[in-house]
């Protein structure tokens, strides 16, 4: 029975055992990695190399040379990893973590693009500017660099992380792990804060701009405020305004008002020759001696998402930025006067403003005639001259008893909108060469920059010298008056900053101070009894998007309880027939 036994466990262990043990070693599974380990690993690599604009902006402090300058880095840095590292460990499950961290290596690698690039902070308005922005503004941003901060940033380690496996674990034990390492960040991040309180509160209080650079607890915290913002204004239509509002009786002898509101779009006040800037940037306009140009005009926002609404709205800054609900705007107002009211579109929408009144963009046909040339439009985006296109047949299609009352047509530019400048004019109106061609700023000199700007500006003023020509041509039907305002401005390389939407209180004059200008026919100020001399007196006084409202309401000969008479910028030199 022995050697039966061992005859019969003798093949088994004569078998060669070399190709079965190779194969079986190549078979051994990677390393599976705990879910906890996985998220605290992607909070460090989103903390150290995610955040390279903040580190780079914390490297050029003049008070952080030297160990000094060392030691503090490396807390920020540990600081910014325990921070991140909370909101990862709550998704710090098999199903949820890979996805959720992919996300937030997504968002830091665009976020930290443009803001290293462009000198971009990360705020609510920034973030619901971005929520607005369509596809053709989006395409206009896109860059090797981009694409390259994407690949190194989000898209290596995504792919890696991808290949990772994870360890099943307890769901009791799981939690437990979740929450002590959730517990050692914060407290690591408590320790650091208090142990460098004093270099970093003096650090963050002195440099403002660096907490909206820590990456990508920014975008985080911006989306929070504005989910926030989202709940505590109550869901439906807006409040309605201007219950009572009424077009005032004309004058003797008046016509009905047609009033062209010009909304530009990133258009800085000292690039305008009118306010004297040394270039002649304003040839067109500055034939009109009947023209004002106010110097002094502060912008509501830095970004279109933040102006636009805030311009049109009935209240101040501060009250619009407080409102606990969304009210209806002037367009509203001037529709439920009686007026006829038209939003004609150039850009990426109205942001909501002529949800309820007649408007229509420049991509599309008056009814029943035909588009913009091809020569004004192509891919998609036209130029600002396609504003004026057929306004002729748009304003004939208009409610006439409406139109018996007064007219206002608002023409929302594509203006100066970058970084593609050099887009936004054409070959006739670029007096200004070399120009920057590129949509990556850095490639370009700033003088070649500069120029690109100025040409959009040349050819803003084009557009407004043909947009009264075109109310002139109306002097026989209507009191005519053209007011032009920008929606922000624009910082050009001053500072290492490009592009708009700072959070306001730290942006630059660039980006808030905006040009208006305002142009009345002859028989305007005669109906609105408009001391001319009055009004060029007061083209140095302090306005804002504030008053544009009760400007335009003033105009149009439009009352209503919302008007006030002190933030109309023309009533003062007004007589009282106006």
């Amino acid at each position: 029975m022995l050697s039966d036994s061992t005859a019969l466990r003798a093949p088994a262990a004569a078998r060669p055992l070399g190709p079965v043990t190779r194969r079986t070693a190549s078979l051994h599974p990677p390393r599976a990695w705990s879910p906890t380990t996985l998220a605290l690993l992607a909070a460090a690599w989103l903390a150290a190399v995610a955040n390279w604009p903040l580190w780079r902006a914390i490297a050029a402090l003049p008070e952080m040379g030297g160990a000094r300058g060392l030691l503090f880095g490396l807390a920020m840095c540990l600081i910014v990893a325990a921070l991140t590292a909370l909101p990862l460990l709550l998704f710090a499950w098999r199903p949820l973590l890979k996805p959720v961290v992919a996300i937030f290596l997504l968002v830091a690698a665009v976020a930290a693009h443009f803001m290293g690039s462009y000198g971009v902070l990360v705020d609510s308005s920034m973030l619901r500017n971005v929520m607005q922005t369509d596809v053709r503004e989006a395409g206009a941003l896109l860059s090797l660099p981009l694409l390259l901060n994407l690949l190194l940033v989000a898209g290596l380690p995504i792919v890696w992380l991808w290949r990772q496996p994870l360890r099943a674990v307890a769901g009791r034990r799981l939690a437990l792990s979740n929450l002590a390492a959730g517990a050692a960040a914060l407290g690591l991040a408590l320790a650091l804060t208090l142990l460098a309180f004093q270099s970093l509160s003096g650090t963050m209080r002195n440099h403002k701009s660096l907490r909206y650079l820590v990456n990508p607890l920014n975008s985080v915290y911006a989306l929070g405020l504005l989910a926030r913002e989202a709940q505590a204004r109550p869901a439906g239509p807006p409040t309605p305004i201007g219950l009572d509002a009424r077009a005032l009786a004309m004058p003797t002898g008046a016509r009905p008002p047609l009033v062209l509101l010009v909304v530009g779009e990133t258009a800085r006040a000292d690039h305008f020759s009118l306010n004297g800037y040394p270039r002649p940037t304003n040839p067109e306009l500055a034939r009109f001696t009947d023209l004002v140009s106010f110097g002094r005009v502060q912008s509501c926002g830095t970004s279109t998402a933040a102006s636009l609404p805030c311009m049109f709205s009935s209240l101040d800054r501060s009250a619009f930025l407080d409102r606990a609900q969304d009210s209806e705007n002037l367009l509203d107002l001037l529709q439920r006067a009686g007026l006829a009211v038209l939003w004609l579109d150039n850009q990426s929408g109205c942001k909501g403003l002529c949800d309820r009144v007649p408007h229509a963009s420049t991509s599309e046909p008056t009814p029943g005639r035909t588009s913009a040339p091809a020569a004004l439009c192509r891919a998609g985006e036209c130029l600002d001259e396609a504003l004026l296109y057929d306004l002729d047949a748009r304003l004939a299609a208009l409610d006439p008893q409406r139109r018996a009352r007064g007219t206002v047509l608002v023409l929302h530019q594509m203006g100066s909108h970058g970084p593609a400048y050099g887009e936004r004019s054409p070959a006739a109106s670029k007096p200004f060469q070399p120009e920057c061609r590129s949509n990556v700023l850095q490639d370009c000199s700033n003088a070649d920059l500069v120029n690109a700007f100025d040409n959009s500006i040349v050819y803003t003023d084009l557009v407004l010298g043909r947009a009264i020509a075109w109310l002139q041509g109306h002097a026989q039907s209507f009191d005519a008056a053209l007011l032009y305002v920008s929606d922000h401005g624009e910082s050009l390389g001053e500072n290492g900053l490009y592009l708009h939407g700072m959070p306001y209180a730290i942006a630059p004059q660039a980006q808030k101070q905006v040009p208006m200008i305002l142009w009345t026919s002859p028989a305007a100020r005669a109906s609105l009894a408009l001391d001319g001399a009055c009004v060029e007196h007061g083209r140095d006084a302090a306005l804002s998007h504030d008053h544009l409202f009760h400007t335009v309401l003033g105009l149009a000969r439009v009352r209503a309880t919302e008007y006030r008479r002190e933030l109309d910028a023309l009533a003062a030199c007004r007589g009282s027939g106006g």
